[in-house]
Order: C-alpha cells, then structure tokens, then sequence
C-alpha cells in the first residue's frame, strides 16, 4: 500500500490520551490480535470496550471474516461472539488427541437435541417427548461437556429447573445461532431421519433468546444446591 492510499483511510476518534485518531486498518488488527489471543470465543463487548470510541463493531468483524473466508483459518460468529477456527473442508487434516473426549451415549445425543430444539425444556418435558426416563448422569455429561445450562424455574406446581444450550453448545457444533440448526428437511437429506415419519411431526424453530421466558424465574445457587445440582453424578440411560 503506498503513503497516499494509508492516508485514503478512514480515521476514528481518538481515545483519551491518544495524541492522533486511528485508521480502520490498525482498528481491525487490535480486533484480529484480541479474538486471536483468546482462547474462547470473544463477546463484542468485550471488543467495544478496547476499540476507539464510534468503532463498528460489527462491521470491522464482517470485514475480517470477508478477508478469512478462503483461508486455512475462518473468523466465524457464535451468538455476539468471535472466535477463529479451522476452516470446515480442512478439519480432517487435524490429527485429533488420542484423550479425545468419549462419543456420546444415544440417550444423551437424544437429550442434547430436544433441549437444542425445545428449550427452555424441564426434565419432566425431556422424559414426555422421549417416552422413557432420563437420568441424573445423562445431563450432567451434557453439563460437563459446557453445552447445556441450568437457565431458571419454572413458574408451576413444583417449579422445575429449565433446560437451555450454551454458547460453546453453539461454537462446537458451528453455529452462529440456534436458529441455525436443521430442519427438518435438512434432517431428512442428511438421512437423520428415516423410515415413516408420524403425521402432523415437525421440528421446532428454537428461540434465539438469553434473557428468560416469561414463566421462568432465575434460578440461584441456593436452588442448585438444595436441588444438589452442584455435584455430578448418577447413571446414564441405558
């Protein structure tokens, strides 16, 4: 790039204690240094706090993806989060760690999927849809794997925990958000779903919502320890 084409770009305001404002090149490598730096996925809050005052977030973010996209390495977006990762067609070129973590169970596959697709879900709801029940020690490998949360109670007879999936529920299975996940005719070409499929069946369209359903209350550590929530354990379906 020659002197007249650096000083073509744009500029942004100057943080306090900065003598000069800053090129939208040198504002996109601090974004691309803090998302390379991190070893999880990074908010855009956290991004916004660290750029000048009047960044784009959003759209310094797009640019860098643009620039990854045919690249070994992608910048992909999980939720409000960034993070780089392999590219998908090159995955299998990464040798995998022989202490890979073990393949889930059936019954925990099952699980993972109707809280993905049914949350917020209560075990209760889990255990109807699945016709049998559900242990302990299902969940909590789904928990010990980050990809499902406690999200609240709630507001009926007995006030059940609720199920949800988590931002590295999202970023493992590349997703940008839940919306994301396949329906139903994607599940059928992907050949997931086979044989005769029951009148009037369909997936649901999970909601892209953090914040708590309207029937839902928060839910406390008191709760997670009285409910003894806090220590894994149990059996796993058979």
């Amino acid at each position: 790039m020659t002197p007249d084409e650096d000083n073509d770009q744009p500029m942004l305001e100057a943080d306090e204690g900065e003598t000069e404002p800053m090129s939208l090149i040198e504002v996109e490598r601090i974004a691309e240094a803090l998302v390379f730096a991190s070893a999880e996925p990074v908010p855009e809050a956290f991004l916004s706090e660290r750029l000048p005052r009047g960044t784009d977030v959003g759209a310094v973010m797009r640019r860098l993806m643009e620039a990854y996209a045919p690249r070994g390495v992608n910048l992909i977006r999980t939720g409000d989060r960034w993070a780089f990762r392999t590219a998908a067609d090159l995955s299998f070129v990464i040798r995998k760690d022989e202490n890979e973590a073990k393949k889930l169970s059936r019954a925990a596959l099952e699980v993972l999927a109707i809280i993905a697709y049914h949350q917020p879900v209560t075990r209760a709801e889990i255990e109807e849809i699945r016709g049998v029940q559900t242990s302990k020690g299902t969940l909590d490998v789904l928990m010990e794997a980050g990809w499902v949360r406690f999200r609240g109670r709630r507001r009926t007879p007995g006030r059940p925990v609720t199920l949800g999936t988590t931002v590295e529920f999202l970023d493992h299975f590349g997703l940008e958000e839940l919306r994301d996940l396949p329906g139903l005719d994607e599940l059928k070409g992907a050949g997931l779903l086979s044989g005769r499929i029951p009148p009037g069946f369909a997936i649901p369209i999970p909601q892209n919502v953090d914040d708590l359903a309207e029937d839902e209350d928060p839910i406390t550590q008191l709760d997670l320890e009285e409910l003894g929530l806090l220590t894994p354990g149990g059996e796993a379906d058979e």
